[in-house]
């Protein structure tokens, strides 16, 4: 994720960030299942997968905190 995007995220509604989030799980599920069935090539998604949605988190954190 790009700074300009986390930008992006900061000023989305609580409801879109979690819609993200939810969207970004199901993704990482399926690449679970991917590799665990050896289809998939490129390890380090998973990795990045995870780093976005701990953002996410974190920017929920943030704007819970600000109100």
């Amino acid at each position: 994720m790009k700074k300009e995007e986390i930008k992006k995220w900061k000023e989305a509604t609580n409801q879109e960030i979690e819609n993200k989030i939810m969207e970004l799980k199901m993704k990482l599920y399926e690449m679970k299942n991917q590799l665990i069935l050896g289809q998939l090539k490129n390890y380090s998604q998973i990795k990045e997968i995870k780093k976005d949605i701990a953002r996410l988190k974190t920017i929920l954190r943030e704007i819970g905190v600000k109100k």
